[in-house]
């Protein structure tokens, strides 16, 4: 399998200042560590939308810890007000047995306009620092059942960016950068491993436990559990549960 990433060589820089949208999973820890990699300044940006699942939150700062950032930011909107997702009201989060048995349609795990929402405020900050680009980390496995996850909306909010603040009216647009978009969740694993990411520190369930315990059965957790089994690796993550409460203090 080739992880290699390709497509980024004219994005190669040394000194560049980036924003990086860091929700503490499998697929940000990732980008971050791929925008270090592209020599970028990072500067982390997660965001609590009232999601149910905020040990996501304490699960970005252990991986800024770990892999390092010129700063993490932490904002807040309440999108819980609006309800209308598992992730944001109180509604079941659905499991399965297998990644077979995810639905093609959208989930009721989609949040609406999420990651408008995110990206609007990457982009505000992005502007305030002076800086060019931002990186998200949604893939191709998320854009079969979220529309804002999709390559189109990618292309669109660019778009966007280009009319919508003074740096883009200037001439000098915020990109968003979406490099797993083409990558399945073993391929981004595999690239996270070469980049040195601590999977062990970061958490992808959409319904965890009060201990942060993955509940193994969402979506999230089947497509994680999927792409380390492809690669014959143990998850790191799952391991801290085999002997007790996890001790993220302790790595």
């Amino acid at each position: 399998m080739n992880s290699k990433l390709t497509g980024y060589e004219d994005v190669i820089t040394n000194d560049r200042h980036a924003v990086v949208l860091l929700s503490g999973g499998l697929d940000s820890a990732t980008v971050l560590a791929v925008a270090r990699d592209l020599g970028f300044v990072c500067h982390a940006l997660s965001v609590e939308y009232g999601q149910r699942h905020q040990v996501e939150l304490d699960a970005a700062a252990r991986v800024v810890d770990k892999q390092g950032a010129f700063e993490l930011v932490r904002v807040s909107v309440d999108l819980d007000r609006f309800g209308g997702s598992a992730l944001t009201a109180n509604i079941d989060v659905p499991k399965s047995e297998s990644t077979a048995q995810i639905g093609e349609d959208i989930p009721v795990t989609y949040v609406p306009a999420r990651n408008t929402v995110l990206l609007s405020l990457a982009m505000a900050f992005a502007e305030t620092i002076g800086a060019s680009d931002i990186f998200i980390g949604v893939n191709a496995i998320d854009f079969s059942g979220y529309p804002d996850c999709r390559p189109a909306f990618i292309e669109a909010f660019n778009q966007l960016a280009s009319v919508a603040t003074r740096a883009g009216a200037g001439g000098r647009p915020t990109k968003v950068h979406a490099p797993l978009l083409d990558l399945k969740k073993s391929e981004i694993i595999a690239l996270g491993i070469e980049r040195g990411v601590d999977f062990g520190v970061t958490i992808s369930c959409y319904d965890p436990a009060d201990d942060a315990r993955p509940c193994g059965g969402c979506d999230a957790c089947l497509l994680r559990a999927e792409g380390f089994k492809e690669l014959g690796i143990k998850d790191p993550a799952l391991a801290r549960f085999e002997s007790g409460p996890a001790k993220y203090q302790d790595s």
